[in-house]
C-alpha cells in the first residue's frame, strides 16, 4: 500500500517555476552584435505544455548568446499537421534562413519541410523527426530507448505479472511510435507481461483522461499504464485519482508537469521518464547558428539529450531537480 501525502501547494511550484524563467530571460547577454542577425524559426507541436515552454527557454537563451532573430509558433492542436505545414510555409515567406522542427506528423509534414529545403531554407529536427532528407541534424531524446526506460521503471518496481495499458497520443508522432515499439519490446522480453492494451489519444489531458478511464473500466486486469507525453500523463494520472485507483495501478508517465510532479509525491504517478526540453531548445539554435556560419560539418546526424527517472525515492535529489525544472 502506498503512503498518503499530503498534496503540496501548487502556487509555490508555479512561482519557483516562473521565476527560475524571469531570471533566465533577463539574464541572458547576446555575446556576438555584429551585422544583423540570422532568422530562425522554431515550428512545434504545441505552446501550452511545459515540455514546450522549457524548450522555448532554451530556444531563446541560445538565440541571445548567438545573435539570433527567432521567432516561435506552434499549430493550436498538436494533431493539426496542416496547420503547422502553413507555419512552415509562412516561416519561409518571412524570410527564415534555418528552420528547427518537431514535426506533428512524421509523413504528412514532410513535402512542406522538403519545399522549405527546396528554398535554400536549413532544417534541423528537434524532439519529433520528419521523414525528410533535408533535415541537418536531429536533436532529442532516443525514443525507443525512453520507451524501453518506462517499461523497464515498471519491471523493476511491480512484483509479478504485469497487465499494461499504453496511453500513446498521435498515430503518426515518430517519437510516440517509437517509444512504443521500444516498451512492448522491453515488456515482451521480460517474460512478465499478461496483456498489453493500447489507446492513442489525443495530446490533451481531457481527452487522455477520459480514454483511460474506459480503458481501466474495460480492462480491470490491468496494473500498469504508461503514458508517453505531458498532456497523456496528466490525463492519465487524473484518471487513475478520479477512479481511486493508486493503490493498484503503477503510472509511469512522461515530462516534468506541475501536476504530475505534485501527483507523484501522492501517489497517482509512481515514476517519470523526464526529457531535457530546455537541452533541445538550445542546442537547435546553436545548431542553426553553426548551419549558417559555415561549420555545418561540426553537427551531428543525431543529437542524444539525456533522459531520466524521477520517482518518490530520488525526486529531492539535486539531479531530478535539475532534470524536472531545467533551466540551466
Amino acid at each position: 500500500m502506498r503512503q498518503n501525502k499530503t498534496r503540496p501547494a501548487k502556487r509555490l511550484i508555479l512561482a519557483a517555476w516562473a521565476a527560475a524563467l524571469s531570471l533566465l530571460l533577463t539574464s541572458c547577454l547576446q555575446t556576438s552584435t555584429a551585422g544583423d542577425p540570422h532568422k530562425v524559426a522554431l515550428v512545434v507541436k504545441s505552446a501550452e505544455t511545459q515540455f514546450f515552454l522549457s524548450m522555448f527557454a532554451g530556444a531563446q537563451a541560445a538565440a541571445a548568446e548567438y545573435n539570433i532573430d527567432l521567432t516561435i509558433t506552434a499549430p493550436e492542436s498538436e494533431e493539426d499537421y496542416a496547420a503547422q505545414n502553413t507555419l512552415v510555409e509562412q516561416a519561409v515567406a518571412d524570410g527564415a534562413e534555418v528552420i528547427l522542427f518537431s514535426a506533428t506528423d512524421y509523413e504528412n509534414t514532410a513535402d512542406a519541410i522538403d519545399a522549405a529545403a527546396q528554398k535554400g531554407v536549413g532544417i534541423i529536427a528537434i524532439d519529433s523527426d520528419v521523414n525528410s532528407t533535408a533535415v541537418a541534424s536531429y536533436i532529442g531524446t532516443d525514443n525507443y530507448a525512453a520507451g524501453a526506460m518506462a517499461a523497464r521503471a515498471a519491471l523493476e518496481r511491480v512484483e509479478g505479472e504485469l497487465n499494461v495499458g499504453i496511453i500513446n497520443y498521435g498515430l503518426n508522432s515518430a517519437n510516440g511510435q517509437e517509444r512504443e515499439r521500444g516498451a512492448r519490446e522491453t515488456l515482451t522480453d521480460s517474460g512478465r507481461v499478461g496483456v498489453v492494451q493500447t489507446i492513442n489519444t489525443r495530446a490533451e489531458a481531457k481527452s487522455a483522461q477520459a480514454d483511460t478511464e474506459a480503458l481501466l473500466q474495460e480492462h480491470p486486469e490491468i496494473n500498469v499504464l504508461l503514458a508517453f507525453n505531458e498532456p497523456t500523463s496528466v490525463g492519465a494520472a487524473a484518471a487513475v485519482r478520479g477512479l481511486e485507483m493508486s493503490d493498484t495501478v503503477f503510472l509511469v508517465g512522461f515530462d516534468s508537469n506541475v501536476d504530475t510532479v505534485d501527483d507523484l509525491q501522492t501517489g497517482e504517478v509512481d515514476a517519470l521518464v523526464v526529457q531535457n526540453p530546455y537541452a533541445m531548445g538550445y542546442l537547435g539554435v546553436e545548431s542553426a547558428y553553426k548551419l549558417l556560419t559555415g561549420r555545418a560539418r561540426e553537427l551531428q546526424s543525431i543529437v542524444d539529450t539525456s533522459t531520466r527517472i524521477v520517482d518518490r525515492d530520488n525526486l529531492f535529489a539535486m539531479d531530478s531537480q535539475k532534470a524536472l525544472f531545467a533551466f540551466d
